[in-house]
This record gives structure tokens, C-alpha cells and sequence, in this order.
């Protein structure tokens, strides 16, 4: 395994380099690819047009017009992580088609088989995760310009006019923000092994500043995302089939499985940044068994495997917080305790965008309208299938749990 090679002594770099994690961009794919080989140009055209075709009711037709195609010839990781990221934004376009209702539960085999082989390739499931909707889905409109929104743009959107650049892109930039604090890690890690106090106290002062910061950029989501085309319009188009009263048994993938699978929505659960802040600060997020940890846990499998074996690897190594603990330091514990506190200040923001985009707007439609009890049931469930406030608070609740203050 990766990380039994790995040593805290290692440089920032050569860590991170390791797990596919890029020294600006941090989990994000560096510079996605936009065009593919000619073969593969249809997959490109319709998913770039998806928004159109589904307004014009031809988005199914023209899917199921599609050839089948080897996906051997797609040998870079550029290349597969673009032909997943279209594919995903094709196959939850079939599913959900307008968003109203009309939903399939097959997807056929032209689109399953080639999804389902890049799935593999790239240990992805075969459905639009967090990894593609956000970490891949990204260009800069000046190449040599700054990531900034105004320089940004999707390469994929679902309809809702910008409501998809929106909030794809502001989750990237909390994403590349909140990166200035992973590549702290190594310094901690580093200070814990050779037991410096004071290199410990400076980083994890650093991490709180960084986490302060990404704080601050989560704020833009609300200049650029309309909460009642979130939860009406792109809130659907990311609704994954596992605990999904629309699809209770699943998506069959045609030609791929005989019965139906489960897997669950792009979600923020599927970021491995927060994770790694977790285990890096001990908050022990994954132990036990309550709903909170078993979903985490889950949302490990929708990550690139890099990522996967960088969190594996952080698990691996000895503890700050105990060590913070054992040194009895009250400047020490401060400065965990102010990066612990900027966690639960980044999570209390997240439960208040919860709030705005799907809570209120859920309440507001079940006073619109007769809502069924599979509707209201629906309408407090997350894109990856969990009650998600029920989640979240656990989450938020186990960081705050974290804090030395009086220890």
C-alpha cells in the first residue's frame, strides 16, 4: 500500500504528488481535457447540448441513437476522466430526463457498458460524483489568468440556466481555498514526529486562517445560485438511486448487470479535503457505527482512489491531537482549538446554505402544493440518499466535541 512507503519526513510535495494531488490545485484535476478523440466526439456534443435537447424533448432519442463504443482507445486519465464526466452528466440527463416525474429506470446499453468500463478503470462508480461535477468539470478563460469566477467556466451544465456553473464552481473554489490547509499536513506531521511544539502551534494557526478563508469564498454561492432553481431544477439532475423512493430498487445498467444498482448523488460528503482535515486533527469522524460515519465512510468509494489512499495514509500516522494532549501546552491547545473552531464555523455555514437552498425552498413548495408523504420524505434527503440534516448536525456536533478548551 501507498501509504506504508510514505514518510512524514518526505517533502510537502513528493506527499501530495503521490496521491494525485496537485501542488495548485490540490484534489482538483489540473487543467481538464475539453475534446476527446474523433470517435468519441458524439458523447461530447450531446452532453455539451444537453440543456437544448431536454428543453426540445429530444434529449432520450438522440441517447439512444448513440453507437457503442470500446473505450480502449481512452488510455490517458485526462482522457477517461473526461469521458466519465460527460457520461455522468448523460446518464443522470436519461434518468431524470425534464425533472418532473418521467423517470427510467433502465439505462441502456450503448451509454451503461462504456460508463461502466471508464468506472472501473478509474475505481469511480458509474454515476456523476463530486469528482466529476466539481473537481473535472473546469476551464479558465484565460489560461494564464487567475482561478477566479470571473475567469472560470464549466465545460458540462444541466438545465437551469447558470444555476449549474454556479454552484459547481463556487463548490471548486471552497474546494482549491480550503486546499491551503491540506498542504499544511506535511508540516504538521512533521513537527508531531519530531515533537516541536512551536512548528506545530504555527501550522495549525495556518490551517485555522486557511479554513477562515474558505469561509469567506463560500459566501459567493449566494450571488451565484438561485436557491429555488437549486432545489427545483439542479437538485434533481443530482439525485443519485440509493434510497430514492423515485428509483427504490435502483438504476439497471443494461449489459452490464442483471439486476438493478444502487449508488448515491454528487455530494459534498464526497470531498476529501474536510476528510482529511478530520483525520488530521483526530475528530474521529469514521469511528463507531451511527448513521454519520457509516455515510463517510461510504462516501470514501466515490472518491479517486489516490485520495482514497491519502486519507489511508493520514490515518496512518501518529496523532496531533494526542500529541497536542500529551504536551499539556495551553498555547498548543489554543492553537488546535482555533483550527477546530474554524471547521465548525466552515460547517455551520454549510448547514445554513442547507437551510437556504433545500430546507426553505421544501417547505415553501409543500405549502405550494399537496405534498405525499414519499414527496416530504424526498425533499429531506441529500443528492447522496441521507437525511442529510440529521448528518450534517452529527458532523458538526462530533467537530465541537473535538475541542480542548477545559481539558
Amino acid at each position: 500500500m501507498a501509504q506504508d512507503r510514505t514518510s512524514p519526513m518526505e517533502s510537502s510535495w513528493e506527499i501530495l504528488k503521490k496521491h494525485h494531488i496537485d501542488e495548485d490545485v490540490g484534489f482538483a484535476l489540473p487543467n481538464p481535457l475539453e475534446e476527446l478523440p474523433d470517435e468519441y466526439n458524439a458523447w461530447i456534443l450531446i452532453a455539451k447540448d444537453l440543456p437544448e435537447l431536454i428543453k426540445t424533448g429530444q434529449f432520450r432519442e438522440e441517447v439512444e441513437k448513440l453507437p457503442m463504443l470500446s473505450t480502449d482507445d481512452l488510455k490517458e486519465h485526462d482522457q477517461q476522466r473526461l469521458a466519465h464526466l460527460a457520461l455522468g452528466f448523460i446518464t443522470m440527463a436519461y434518468v431524470w430526463n425534464r425533472g418532473d416525474g418521467d423517470v427510467r429506470k433502465v439505462l441502456p446499453s450503448n451509454i451503461a457498458v462504456p460508463y461502466c468500463e471508464l468506472s472501473e478503470k478509474l475505481g469511480l462508480p458509474p454515476i456523476l460524483v463530486y469528482a466529476d461535477c466539481v473537481l473535472a468539470n473546469w476551464k479558465k478563460k484565460d489560461p494564464s489568468g487567475p482561478m477566479t469566477y470571473e475567469n472560470m467556466d464549466i465545460l458540462f451544465s444541466f438545465p437551469g440556466g447558470d444555476c449549474s456553473k454556479g454552484f459547481f464552481l463556487v463548490s471548486l473554489l471552497v474546494e482549491t481555498a480550503a486546499f491551503s490547509a491540506i498542504k499544511v499536513i506535511p508540516t504538521v506531521l512533521r513537527a508531531v514526529q519530531q515533537q516541536d511544539e512551536e512548528a506545530l502551534q504555527i501550522a495549525l494557526l495556518d490551517m485555522a486562517d486557511c479554513l477562515k478563508n474558505a469561509r469567506e469564498v463560500f459566501k459567493k454561492i449566494n450571488g451565484y445560485v438561485d436557491p429555488n432553481l437549486f432545489y427545483k431544477v439542479l437538485r434533481i439532475y443530482l439525485s443519485g438511486w440509493k434510497g430514492n423512493p423515485e428509483l427504490p430498487e435502483g438504476l439497471l445498467y443494461q449489459g452490464v448487470w442483471d439486476t438493478p444498482r444502487q449508488f448515491s448523488g454528487g455530494s459534498a460528503g464526497q470531498s476529501s479535503i474536510f476528510q482529511c482535515l478530520d483525520v488530521v486533527l483526530g475528530i474521529g469522524q469514521t469511528t463507531g457505527r451511527g448513521p454519520a460515519a457509516e455515510f463517510l465512510k461510504d462516501m470514501r468509494t466515490y472518491m479517486p482512489f489516490g485520495h482514497q489512499e491519502f486519507l489511508s495514509f493520514l490515518e496512518s500516522c501518529p496523532s496531533a491531537r494526542e500529541f497536542v494532549l500529551s504536551r499539556g501546552s495551553a498555547n498548543l491547545k489554543e492553537a488546535y482549538d482555533k483550527c477546530v473552531q474554524a471547521l465548525v464555523s466552515l460547517r455551520n455555514y454549510h448547514l445554513g446554505i442547507v437551510k437556504i437552498y433545500i430546507l426553505d425552498p421544501a417547505k415553501k413548495q409543500s405549502r405550494e402544493e399537496e405534498t405525499t408523504s414519499e414527496q416530504s420524505e424526498q425533499g429531506n434527503r441529500g443528492t447522496g440518499g441521507t437525511d442529510f440534516m440529521k448528518v450534517l448536525k452529527t458532523i458538526r456536533t462530533k467537530t465541537m466535541e473535538s475541542l480542548l478548551k477545559d481539558r
